[in-house]
């Protein structure tokens, strides 16, 4: 029959385990489980930025209501529309691809992120203002008449 007598390691006295945790031990383990939280709250650069659930035709917006020079997003579809010059209409994702916020604004000639400052151009989704190294990925969609969807 196995031995099941609690391991206690040699430097370890038995008065040592009944002892409440010292203030050291639990500001750390406190701050450790605070840091581990707040990253995961924003994913990171490596993360898939460009998925979504929202099927292909979904109508997102009417032509009229993107503005020449700027864009308007569609947090629940992920996607953000914009119109460049007039009659022309690009769509990325709106996941920052610096650490998976979403993007707030369109203004300026640019897309952008409240969490760390990144901007994107309007364009075609380059990264106009760091930390973000790497473009927002490209939504594919239709223009039809005066409707936009998803492709």
């Amino acid at each position: 029959m196995a031995d099941l007598r609690p391991l206690v390691l040699p430097h370890l006295r038995s008065h040592d385990m009944t002892q409440s945790p010292t203030r050291r031990t639990i500001l750390l383990a406190t701050g450790a489980a605070t840091l581990t939280a707040g990253c995961s709250e924003y994913g990171n650069e490596n993360s898939d930025s460009g998925s979504s659930s929202v099927q292909a035709g979904t109508e997102l917006a009417k032509t009229s209501e993107i503005p020449v020079g700027g864009g308007k997003i569609f947090k629940e579809e992920k996607v953000v529309v914009t119109q460049p010059k007039k009659g022309e209409f690009k769509a990325f994702s709106d996941i920052c691809t610096h650490q998976g916020c979403q993007v707030s604004s369109v203004s300026g000639g640019t897309i952008n992120c409240p969490c760390h400052g990144s901007k994107f151009h309007i364009a075609d989704g380059s990264v106009a203002n760091p930390p973000a190294t790497r473009p927002l990925p490209e939504k594919q969609i239709r223009v039809s008449g005066d409707s936009i969807e998803l492709a």
